[in-house]
């Protein structure tokens, strides 16, 4: 049988587009099984998060990095149109500032029902996944522990000028503020913030906070718990000179800060999306960080056996869905802070 050449393109420009057409679906159902997080915890954590789950489900997972409030204010200008399906932070203000704007989905009450809850929102619409405490780390080669400050507040005293920093511009610090001002309203954490632009050095990150105390800088820094046990885990190098000192005494400086994860309301894949966060803060999510070198506190399952237990801490209670970034940012923006 004799084919035109012109209908033999025609057959074969068809059979091309066919091909094309079925490795485009093929592909699209590949896609429609797997999920993109925002993912604002470290890295490392979040890899090993998504690659056990990868390796128990089969279900693709997607990782694109990032910081709370970035990701925060990210999610909210893309509205409906985000492609995240799921939300992973270090705090607490930026899974709040999310679901002010009604951008979450419920999540499931089996998940919900794994999370004590004191960490988790009433509202149910995201929920905490790991903890960190608040601690002041100190060079033990100047300071001995009847010289600790008892309280986070004691810090505005002028007795502490020029002794101690903090990382003022990061979440982390942000959230301790949050609590600060939860607990102890607008006119004292303004008042305290200003004390501690006359008082405190600044540094860029809780690690490099860490490192300047080490190094005879300062006396001390607030920072949260982990970065102490990271470094004492690998070389020590940077935390050779510090101690740890927890204030307890449901003192605003024993805050116990919520990592938080939730789920985008305008997701594709809400099934697949609902089963990631149920691994997360499920047992296999917490055996990870039971087990783990990131140091951070589980919430639903037994934590590092190296840390203060999260029972121990006495940390005050702290409603994680009404920290106010917002009213943070602004106080500490008016004392020169940020």
């Amino acid at each position: 049988m004799k084919i035109s050449l012109t209908r033999f393109s025609a057959l074969a420009f068809a059979a091309s587009l066919l091909a094309a057409t079925t490795l485009a679906s093929a592909a699209s159902a590949q896609d429609a099984e797997g999920i993109v997080v925002y993912n604002a915890q470290h890295e490392s954590l979040g890899r090993e998060w998504i690659d056990a789950f990868t390796k128990e489900t089969g279900i693709k997972v997607t990782m694109r990095q990032g910081s709370d409030m970035q990701f925060a204010n990210q999610i909210i200008q893309e509205g409906d149109a985000s492609p995240a399906d799921v939300f992973l932070t270090e705090n607490s203000p930026a899974m709040a500032l999310v679901d002010s704007a009604g951008l979450f989905a419920p999540v499931d009450k089996e998940t919900l029902d794994l999370v004590p809850a004191q960490y988790r929102p009433a509202d149910g619409m995201w929920t905490g996944i790991a903890a960190r405490s608040t601690v002041f780390v100190y060079d033990k080669t100047k300071l001995t522990e009847d010289k600790l400050p008892k309280s986070l507040l004691d810090l505005a005293d002028p007795a502490w000028k020029g002794r101690w920093g903090a990382s003022p511009a990061g979440a982390d610090f942000q959230a301790i503020v949050g609590a600060l001002l939860q607990l102890k309203g607008e006119e004292a954490t303004a008042a305290w913030l200003k004390a501690m632009k006359e008082n405190a050095t600044p540094y860029k990150g809780n690690s490099v906070a860490m490192k300047a105390v080490n190094a005879g800088e300062v006396e001390g820094a607030v920072i949260y718990h982990y970065y102490w046990f990271g470094d004492q885990a690998k070389t020590g190098e940077n935390s050779k000179n510090i101690g740890q000192h927890y204030f307890k005494n449901q003192d605003p400086g024993a805050f116990a800060s919520v990592s938080g994860g939730g789920i985008l309301k305008s997701t594709q894949h809400m099934k697949e999306a609902q089963a990631f966060l149920k691994f997360v803060a499920g047992k296999g999510g917490q055996d990870i960080l039971k087990n783990g070198t990131s140091y951070e506190y589980a919430v639903s399952g037994e934590s590092n056996d190296k840390l203060v237990p999260l029972a121990d801490l006495n940390a005050p209670k702290v409603e994680a869905s009404e920290l106010d970034s917002k009213k943070v940012v602004e106080l500490m923006t008016a004392a020169g802070l940020i």
